[in-house]
């Protein structure tokens, strides 16, 4: 494996006290230069997380497990999170950092606890998303070591999902089922981030080169030639051997599911700052500037962009949102501004487009998203992690130095 103890040690010492804001790494991460953001700009982002608090204030008291997403614009809840509960707890958490209200704080810490069973859980990839942005970020707000400790159970259990012959970890299914052994999805870039808070935090770097391991063959076999990406890669699990590219969430084998190209570029930027590997940032770019270049002049993206129907097709503002937080991201990476202007244009359209305002009976703060299109399943609805992004955005532009305490911006 390629990550030394070194490496790993150098990442802990920037990530490894809660509430280091002011630590060289971290500050040096929230604190690098950008261009100014406007001011008719930071006014309609302010007014957007104003809205989200307001909006959680009304909801929060009657929510009742974890939202998955709504119908007739009204929360459909998990009571064991499903993939998705660490966003709720991600999402009281943002409003928390945005208000300073600690009712908000008590609720997050509330419904992260519910999450406990999950660390234990083999079953799924999807541990990074159920943990980072709840027990993470719990232990880097609170300090009480019981967040992290749960946290990097969590990592042991995810990476009991890797395959050493195929250099990936597996997507679905739980460990002793056949099927879909060999698959691997672009989303697993965002779990990897888990592996890499494991190793700083117990100073073992089998978690981090696991995750990097992951990377160089995600790396290896998603990105085509123009820089667009299919959802999914299958591999013969017995061997390794590559078989090809597939798809379940995206219109073909052959198309890019924007939130697939989301995940994929925030992921492998963020993997870049975990480890300084100038091909994951190289490969972050080809992602970033395929998706830029397939906006429509809405900055709403199409749910695929390459659907016929596109770009007239059916919008995810999900995939908005989180692409908003990855180009950031970039921006800081690589010093190219133009990557922080093209998120900020995307969370004004967010904000002026999609949010809820206009209906008295919604539940959540970010409308016109799609889940699965192919399967018509949550086709323009509202989903939890369009909420959570959505404020993490905003907020990184806002309030960086409070996002880099929730969620570690540092690099290596």
């Amino acid at each position: 494996m390629s990550v030394s103890r070194r490496t790993v040690l150098a990442t802990a010492a920037g990530a490894a006290v809660p509430n280091a804001s002011t630590t060289p790494a971290i500050a040096a991460a929230a604190d690098a230069p950008a261009g100014p953001t406007p001011a008719p700009t930071l006014r309609k982002l302010r007014s957007a997380a104003d809205y989200a608090v307001e909006k959680l204030h009304a909801v929060a008291p009657t929510v009742t497990g974890f939202p998955v997403g709504t119908k007739f614009e009204k929360w459909v809840y998990s009571q064991n999170g499903d993939w998705v509960g660490g966003f709720w707890p991600g999402t009281l958490w943002m409003a928390w950092l945005h208000s300073k209200d600690d009712a908000f704080r008590t609720r997050a810490l509330a419904s992260a606890a519910r999450l406990a069973p999950r660390q234990y859980d083999t079953g799924t990839h999807d541990l990074g998303f159920l943990f980072y942005p709840s027990w993470v970020t719990a232990w880097r707000l609170t300090g009480d070591d019981t967040w992290r400790t749960g946290a990097v159970r969590a990592a042991d259990s995810l990476i009991r999902r890797y395959n050493p012959r195929g250099h990936f970890i597996r997507a679905w299914g739980a460990l002793d089922d056949d099927r879909n052994a060999g698959r691997v999805i672009i989303d697993t870039m965002m779990n990897l981030d888990l592996l890499a808070f494991a190793s700083c935090q117990t100073g073992d770097g089998t978690y981090l080169d696991i995750a990097v391991e992951h990377t160089k063959t995600a790396q290896r076999v998603f990105p085509r030639p123009d820089g667009s990406t299919p959802h999914v890669y299958d591999f013969d699990p017995a061997t390794g051997a590559p078989i090809g590219p597939n798809t379940v969430q995206g219109y073909n084998p052959t198309s890019c599911w924007s939130r697939g190209q989301a995940w994929g570029l925030y992921g492998f930027t963020t993997m870049y700052r975990r480890t300084r590997n100038p091909e994951f940032l190289a490969t972050a770019r080809r992602l970033a500037d395929y998706a830029v270049g397939a906006l429509t002049p809405d900055h709403v993206p199409v749910w695929d962009y390459r659907a016929p129907q596109q770009p007239y097709d059916i919008k995810d503002a999900s995939a908005g949102a989180i692409m908003a937080c990855g180009l950031l991201d970039l921006s800081v990476a690589t010093g190219r501004q133009t990557y922080r202007e093209v998120a900020l244009r995307l969370l004004t359209a967010l904000a002026e487009t999609c949010l809820t305002r206009n209906s008295t009976r919604a539940d959540a703060v970010v409308a016109r998203c799609t889940r699965n299109r192919p399967s018509e399943d949550g086709v323009e609805i509202s989903l939890p992690y369009a909420d959570y992004y959505l404020l993490e955005g905003i907020l990184r532009v806002l309030q960086p130095q409070d996002v880099d305490r929730a969620i570690d911006l540092s690099t290596v």
